[in-house]
């Protein structure tokens, strides 16, 4: 067939209307897989919390209450949960930062008792519904009663044996300063029962290691029973270096435990400035701590008794630093 002298010509193929670079985010995927145990479907993300809510329910742990870990593992805020665990921390004077009821709640004597505690001492009603309180209380059992425990605001250690011994120089204070070093104390009732004996007799603070030790968690509020309002707790990033910076203050530095080299009823040193360091009943004090002490000092006891709760060893302790200031 004729073509009329023309020839047929093949396009080159030139430049066309792309995407403008929309279509780069879906070549790029979705990233990195996540861990298994941040995967909400997997089996292992199931793990983690049951372990995580089996950590939170270690022995020592208070009853009714829990803590939220912060950065670096610090507790940031606790929940004490339960009809009665929650009455009985309103009924201790327990700070609190909100108190939160669950939508619709069947009344009883202690719910009804619980709002009228809280609201006499101004503390928040929230009413609140129950999955929000299953999530504040990682699905611990609730009875529809949640109350919020602000973070304990600890002092530093160093700066208030300073303070302390800089009044009583300027006599700011009548009585040598008078301290309590907990090392290795987990219990927190234990902690509150020291608060409430320091409080009794006169001292001046206790002394808490930051890591592997006890804090004011409300269980210790309430065995101080409200003691902890008037003792500070001081934390002390390393034990031992506070203990040896206490001693350079010319604050006399005393260990508790049965193979002391002196007895209670001979101790000297009672009138000067002191810090007594209690150990746990099982362990004692450590080799360091023992190491940095002034004087170990013993409390005589009957031979078939092994050995005293730590509260207990510093109550009848702090009882005869007391009476020793005392006598005159």
């Amino acid at each position: 067939m004729a073509n009329n002298g023309r020839r047929s010509v093949k396009a080159k193929k030139g430049p066309t209307i792309g995407t403008g670079g929309h279509g780069r985010k879906a070549l790029e995927g979705k990233g990195p897989t996540p861990k298994a145990e941040d995967r909400p479907y997997h089996k292992a993300h199931k793990n983690k919390q049951l372990a995580e809510r089996s950590a939170a329910k270690r022995p020592g742990a208070p009853r009714g209450a829990g803590a939220r870990s912060g950065p670096k593992g610090r507790a940031t805020e606790e929940v004490v949960t339960g009809r009665n665990s929650v009455v009985e921390a309103l009924r201790a004077g327990i700070p609190a930062k909100a108190l939160h009821v669950a939508i619709r709640i069947e009344m009883d004597d202690r719910v009804k008792e619980s709002l009228k505690l809280a609201a006499e001492r101004g503390i928040p009603l929230m009413e609140t519904g129950k999955p929000e309180l299953d999530r504040m209380t990682d699905d611990a059992i609730h009875q529809g009663l949640v109350l919020q425990i602000p973070p304990y605001e600890y002092q530093d250690a160093y700066e208030l044996a300073e303070e302390t011994v800089e009044a009583w120089k300027k006599g700011h204070v009548s009585n040598a300063p008078l301290f309590v070093a907990l090392d290795g104390i987990t219990d927190p009732r234990n902690l509150g029962a020291i608060i409430r004996s320091v409080s009794a007799f006169s001292g001046h603070g206790v002394i808490v290691p930051e890591r592997r030790s006890v804090g004011v968690t409300a269980s210790a509020w309430k065995t101080s029973a409200g003691a902890a309002v008037r003792v500070p707790v001081a934390r002390a990033a390393n034990l031992n270096n506070t203990l040896k910076a206490f001693k350079n203050m010319g604050i006399y530095v005393l260990g508790l435990d049965g193979d002391g080299d002196v007895s209670l009823p001979d101790l000297s040193l009672a009138k000067e400035p002191v810090c007594i360091v209690v150990g746990s009943e099982g362990k004692g004090l450590s080799r360091l701590v023992r190491e940095n002490c002034d004087q170990i000092v013993s409390i005589p006891i009957d031979s078939a008794m092994e050995s005293l709760n730590a509260s207990m060893a510093v109550g009848i302790s702090l009882y005869e630093v007391s009476r020793q200031r005392s006598a005159k």
